[in-house]
Parts: structure tokens; sequence; C-alpha cells
């Protein structure tokens, strides 16, 4: 799968991820993937964002795609996130043919199959597949490897808090422990830094 971060220190907000594809059981190898980045970057009409995608390598073309197209997409805040997610949804499945029935049985909602974080100057956010979105005012991690991440990004918190760890350090350090720990995820390291609004 893989390990994603978000991070926001101080006036930065950071995201970071790792580089290893997986198919099953076999590797592809950064070093072999012509386009391998998990964090695209998103212009829309409310500003800049990038976002990181964890689940089906073939959700990332399609994220891109479907909210470079919306003409009102917000990836800016909590609301916003949830009203495009939630426009979103019909689009994936006429346009680019999304099953939202392979959820667990009993889900209360069809699902976007999509878990993502999303890195903006105006914070950090988490969107899951039923389309619940999270507001992070610290860190947060997403993929196989994330109970490393987060584990070691809170261990340095309290020195990013003093000012001795910055944003992208603190994100790049989250997907560097997923890195090791986690057979999903491999660098390098791709991070991507800005300021807070």
């Amino acid at each position: 799968m893989s390990t994603i971060t978000v991070a926001r220190v101080g006036g930065r907000i950071a995201i970071a991820a790792d580089a290893l594809t997986t198919f099953d059981e076999t590797r592809l190898p950064p070093e072999m993937d012509a386009a391998g980045e998990k964090i695209v970057r998103v212009e829309t009409p409310g500003g800049e964002a990038y976002v990181g995608i964890v689940g089906y390598t073939a959700h990332v073309l399609v994220i891109q795609d479907a909210l470079e197209r919306m003409e009102d997409a917000d990836l800016g805040s909590r609301r916003g996130l949830f009203e495009t997610f939630r426009a979103l949804h019909p689009v994936l499945k006429e346009d680019y043919y999304l099953l939202p029935d392979s959820g667990q049985e009993g889900d209360p909602y069809e699902s976007t199959q999509v878990s993502l974080v999303v890195a903006a100057p105006t914070g950090i956010f988490g969107v899951y597949d039923m389309r619940e979105v999270h507001e992070f005012s610290r860190f947060w991690a997403m993929g196989s490897g994330a109970p490393y991440a987060l584990g070691a990004m809170y261990a340095r918190w309290p020195e990013a808090e003093r000012g001795g760890v910055e944003a992208g350090a603190l994100a790049a350090l989250g997907v560097e422990a997923g890195c090791l720990f986690d057979r999903s995820s491999a660098p390098p390291v791709q991070t991507v830094v800005m300021d807070a609004a």
C-alpha cells in the first residue's frame, strides 16, 4: 500500500509519501516506475493543494483528473472537501466507472473507494471512503505504514512544538518510519512544503 503523511508546524504545512508501488505480492521498485509519485498537485478554483492518495494506483489519475475538471472543487476546508467529494461521488460512478458497492456489508453509505490526505495553505485534512472528512491540527498519516509513521511523528512532536523540527522534516520522518517497518512502503521520500495561510 503506502505511507503518506501530513504535518503542520508553525507557519508551514507539509505532505510526504513513499515511492513503492505494489501489485499483490509484486513490487514495482521506484527506480523502475516512471510515474510513481503518490502526491499530486491539484489546481482548483479554490486554490492550489497537494493530495496524497492511498490504495489502488488507479485512484491517483482518476482523482486528479476529476478534481481538476470540477468547476467548484474546494480542497481548502473541511466543509469544502465534504461538498467536493459529495459532488464527486456520482461523477466517479458515471464517468470513471467506480464500483461503489465494494465496501463492507452494513456500511451506511456507498463507498467512494478512496482515502487520501490533503495539504493546502489553509490546513491538513483526511478524506475517507465514506466521504468523512477530518481536519488535523498537528499531523496525520494514512496507508499501511501509518501506525509506524504516527508513532514516529508523535515521538518528535514535542521537539517540533519547540521549533526543533520543521513541518517537512516531521512529515518525512513519519514516511521514513513507514518505509523501515512496513513491507509495502519504500524510499525515496517525496516531500512538499508550503506556507500556511
